[in-house]
């Protein structure tokens, strides 16, 4: 099913594009990515360090072998969660694998969890240059893994995340797929999941945009790969996706990387996997993740946050008829 919303046109949600499109998309498409600057890059979610904190969570800090994450609980998850939602959510961040990180995206991890009533791992995953996207995969499937080894039954846990971690987002479940592990859901803000990049620079969002040089997306695909020239199979949109969970996607309608989302529910359908995709208008790329309170974003939320429930709340009847 493809659900068209017609976003609201208030004056937080023109100023948050109008800042897109002059600040963000002029940095996207001329910062170097390798050089002396990459090394200012972390500093990039340090700046978001200082947004406002929920006191309607509890925090904990996790640390795995080469990443950390942030473990945010709802104080009140026992009276939100309905019978059987003892779920839990595994959130990977965006910003191309390059930047971004636990601050940047707190406030949609924490908003995840107080509208599922159930605990998300935000994953700090390994960035270019300290690894390449294997890397970051091997990472998550490690923060999945210590979610089961917290007693978590992996066949209640929702994988969520924005742009690279859309990405992200499927290809760890396909990952797991193959280590044997039984996943809940997928939830992707306009994931990136087709490196050909002629796809997106052919398309007729390429120029309507107001974030996404396209363009660059090609270069920044190989750096993050760790290879000379990207191949189909470095995509997840080629993957053989038998046996992946519903999914649920929600992009722009402006959006370079719709494209993506648009294809890869034609291949989930293709392998008769349940689907969603929601592409809402008067917004930009990703904006659910974007740690701004603009109606649109939260509304996202919600209905990111009630797929999340239904989709654990399926698993946790499905292992009772198998129980029974």
């Amino acid at each position: 099913m493809i659900e068209h919303v017609v976003g609201r046109r208030c004056y937080r949600a023109r100023l948050t594009r109008r800042v897109s499109r002059s600040i963000i998309l002029p940095a996207l498409t001329f910062y170097p990515v390798r050089g002396p600057l990459v090394r200012m890059i972390p500093l990039l979610d340090l700046a978001f360090a200082p947004l406002p904190r929920s006191r309607a969570v509890r925090r904990t800090k996790v640390v795995g072998s080469d990443w950390v994450g942030e473990h945010i609980v709802p104080k009140n998850a026992a009276q939100t969660s309905g019978a059987g939602t003892d779920g839990a959510v595994l959130y990977m961040h965006g910003g191309a694998f390059v930047f971004c990180g636990l601050h940047s995206h707190r406030p949609v991890a924490t908003d995840l969890a107080l509208g599922s009533g159930l605990p998300v791992l935000s994953v700090d995953y390994r960035l270019y240059p300290r690894g390449v996207i294997q890397d970051a995969v091997d990472d998550c499937v490690e923060a999945f893994e210590h979610l089961v080894e917290q007693g978590m039954d992996p066949a209640k846990i929702v994988l969520a995340g924005d742009s690279a971690g859309g990405h992200l987002a499927f290809a760890v479940t396909l990952a797991l797929r193959d280590l044997g592990y039984p996943t809940a859901g997928i939830v992707a803000f306009s994931p990136w999941l087709d490196f050909d990049h002629t796809t997106k620079t052919g398309y007729f969002n390429h120029e309507r945009d107001v974030m996404i040089p396209a363009r660059r997306l090609r270069r920044v695909a190989e750096l993050a790969l760790g290879v000379i020239k990207v191949e189909p199979e470095h995509s997840p949109v080629n993957a053989d996706l038998t046996g992946l969970p519903p999914v649920l996607m929600i992009c722009a309608e402006d959006e370079v990387l719709r494209i993506d989302s648009e294809l890869m529910r034609e291949r989930l359908l293709a392998h008769g996997i349940p689907v969603q995709l929601q592409i809402w208008s008067g917004t930009l790329h990703a904006f659910p993740a974007i740690p701004v309170p603009v109606p649109d974003i939260l509304a996202a939320r919600a209905v990111a946050a009630e797929f999340i429930r239904e989709s654990v709340d399926a698993a946790s009847v499905t292992a009772v008829d198998v129980v029974a």
